[in-house]
């Protein structure tokens, strides 16, 4: 106990308890008209119960060595592909996607899941071969190893989800020394082919690129959710309504509120400082994990954190860009603020990965 007292990264864990203590009452708004109606708010307890099982779970993996993890990476990749598989057979739908697997009461996404499983796997699969990537094409492998559950979450449909993969996939090859001048090669193979791949596109996820160039094309569909985020973020200008004040979120005007959109009500209620505070905290965020990732003690933890902070850098520049208007509206859900079990433990546990991977660091210092 005195070795975690005095080894942890606390600047991470505030940060995490700050933003997770911000999505709850951010959650009790958006959601407070279904509390209203039902007596209690359902989204807050269940978020709540949930935590409170993901601080424990978190605390277990803190008792753990981290390197245990690459021992069990390819029975992940198995499971993770098992799941996704699961979801494409067996899956729940929802709002035109099959991304949900329901076990009596409980429903949870497993391509969420998936994320975390995926860092494991890639990190252990990248730190086996790490003297072994000096060429573009040394990398293929890896390339190879992340297509699977890719095009089974692209299959779903989920556009975000499998982007998020192509970033946990970038940041790690980063770190192993992909070159600059092979970046640029693929920009511009992925801009070439571009007009093919918008062939494989569904309809609305073209629609969703299409308003977004235009959001007046389609202001009562597929731009209305845009729309209404700017009209909440604007009308909150400095300071913001006040908590549960918001007119846009409460009188349902902004869809998806409590999830994919939570940062346009942090923007209405609390306005531009509101919005500026939860930025500075991803930034510690992000700082913490690459400080983590430079600082781990072997190649293995340096992946790991760097395929971590990737994630949530990725999921932090989507979710604000589309509420704002500067990035396509995709499934990708704001870390620690939108609401949604999943998410909450996927994130809340890779949290606890990182604090892992900087208490062995430490431990070297005595």
């Amino acid at each position: 106990m005195r070795h975690f007292i005095r080894n942890s990264d606390w600047i991470l864990i505030l940060t995490v308890i700050l933003l997770t203590g911000i999505g709850m009452v951010l959650i009790a708004s958006a959601t407070h008209g279904d509390a209203l109606v039902a007596g209690t708010n359902r989204f807050v307890k269940r978020q709540g119960i949930f935590l409170a099982v993901n601080v424990m779970m978190a605390a277990g993996i803190l008792m753990l060595d981290y390197h245990s993890l690459k021992r069990i990476a390819w029975p992940l990749y198995g499971i993770t592909v098992l799941l996704l598989l699961g979801v494409m057979f067996f899956g729940h739908a929802s709002l035109g996607a099959q991304r949900w697997i329901q076990i009596g009461p409980v429903t949870f996404q497993p391509s969420e899941f998936s994320k975390a499983f995926m860092i494991v796997c890639l990190a252990a699969f990248l730190d086996d071969r790490s003297d072994y990537l000096d060429q573009w094409k040394d990398y293929l492998p890896a390339c190879l190893f992340m297509l699977v559950p890719f095009i089974l979450v692209l299959r779903q449909p989920d556009l975000g989800t499998a982007l998020v993969f192509a970033a946990i996939t970038f940041s790690m090859f980063w770190i192993c020394g992909f070159k600059m001048k092979w970046i640029a090669a693929l920009a511009g193979a992925f801009f070439c082919a571009a007009p093919l791949l918008w062939q494989f596109l569904h309809e609305y996820q073209r629609n969703r690129i299409r308003v977004f160039l235009d959001p007046e094309l389609d202001p009562f569909g597929a731009g209305y959710h845009v729309i209404q985020s700017k009209i909440a973020i604007g009308s909150g200008m400095l300071w913001g309504k006040g908590w549960m004040q918001g007119t846009q979120s409460q009188l349902d005007f902004l869809p998806e509120n409590h999830t994919d959109f939570i940062f346009a009500v942090a923007g209405e209620e609390f306005g531009f400082a509101g919005a500026v505070v939860i930025l500075l905290l991803y930034m510690l965020l992000i700082w913490r994990g690459l400080t983590i990732a430079l600082n781990a003690e072997d190649r293995f933890g340096t992946l790991l954190a760097s395929g971590i902070t990737g994630m949530y850098l990725f999921h932090v520049l989507v979710n604000v860009g589309m509420t704002i208007g500067i990035m396509p509206v995709t499934g990708v859900p704001l870390p620690f603020l939108s609401y949604g079990v999943s998410s909450l433990t996927t994130n809340m546990l890779l949290a606890a990965v990182l604090q892992n991977i900087n208490l062995r660091h430490t431990r070297l210092q005595f």
